[in-house]
């Protein structure tokens, strides 16, 4: 990673590090993405590495989400190359990390800050740390999260959450199961290095091998549906109605629907 890169990569033991760090809000460009996969390959073929850690250098932001300089009057083209980046080449490469994932979110995320953090194995939060979806706000959709969070929290809380795009805290992301663990503001960092620490203390073989078996029982046709949702995100993105509600955000006015 050169020194203005979005991402930085730093390992510690047996710790490595993945830190976003792209002012002010670590909006999601198509270098970010590709900084971040990159970072986890690194860390797939690091054999020091056993625990890779996602978090955010930005005090009280995690990920606002897409930079929407990618969507506004932007042909399908380029929108879809980005898609590809951030839902399908980043969960190729956590799929094949082959060692296990910690998000670390200790501030606000959003819409494709969100599938950043639940790519990985585990998520903890902060307690002053938010989440929300709220691409629909805006006129597109958040259309990898269709495929996964009824998994998660089932359909209707689903529905709820990726249509109002309301805001929701980390307590109710714990309840939710979209979380593993809140905690203090103050412990997070603590707790991230506790798990990691138990983590990497396990047989570095047998994690690979059952994280492998893991992944490969839970995919199922999740692949085919990330797919999917490329097109779907496509499809909304480029349409007159999104692109009224993505002027009308950067214009600090209500759309005129």
């Amino acid at each position: 990673m050169t020194s203005d890169s979005p991402v930085t990569y730093e390992r510690a033991g047996n710790i490595a590090r993945i830190t976003l760090r792209r002012l002010p809000v670590n909006a999601l460009s198509l270098e970010l993405i590709r900084a971040v996969v990159a970072a986890l390959r690194r860390a797939a073929d690091d054999p020091e590495a056993r625990v890779v850690v996602l978090a955010s250098a930005i005090p009280k932001r995690f990920s606002a989400g897409l930079d929407l300089d990618i969507l506004l009057g932007k042909p399908g083209a380029e929108i879809r190359e980005f898609l590809q980046a951030l839902y399908i080449d980043l969960y190729d490469a956590q799929y094949r990390l082959g060692k296990p994932s910690i998000a670390a979110v200790g501030g606000a995320a959003r819409g494709g800050g969100m599938t950043m953090a639940v790519s990985c194995d585990v998520v903890l939060a902060a307690e002053s740390a938010t989440f929300g979806y709220p691409e629909i706000d805006v006129g597109v959709i958040p259309a990898i999260h269709y495929a996964h969070l009824p998994r998660i929290v089932g359909r209707h809380r689903a529905f709820e959450l990726l249509f109002t795009g309301r805001v929701f805290s980390a307590a109710e992301a714990r309840e939710l199961g979209v979380v593993n663990r809140v905690v203090a503001d103050a412990e997070l960092e603590a707790e991230v290095a506790r798990l990691a620490a138990q983590f990497a203390g396990k047989s570095a073989a047998v994690l690979r091998m059952g994280r492998a078996a893991f992944m490969r029982q839970i995919d199922l046709d999740y692949r085919r549906s990330i797919a999917s949702a490329v097109d779907d995100f496509c499809n909304v993105a480029t349409s007159d109605e999104a692109q009224e509600g993505l002027r009308a955000f950067v214009e600090k006015r209500p759309p005129k629907w």
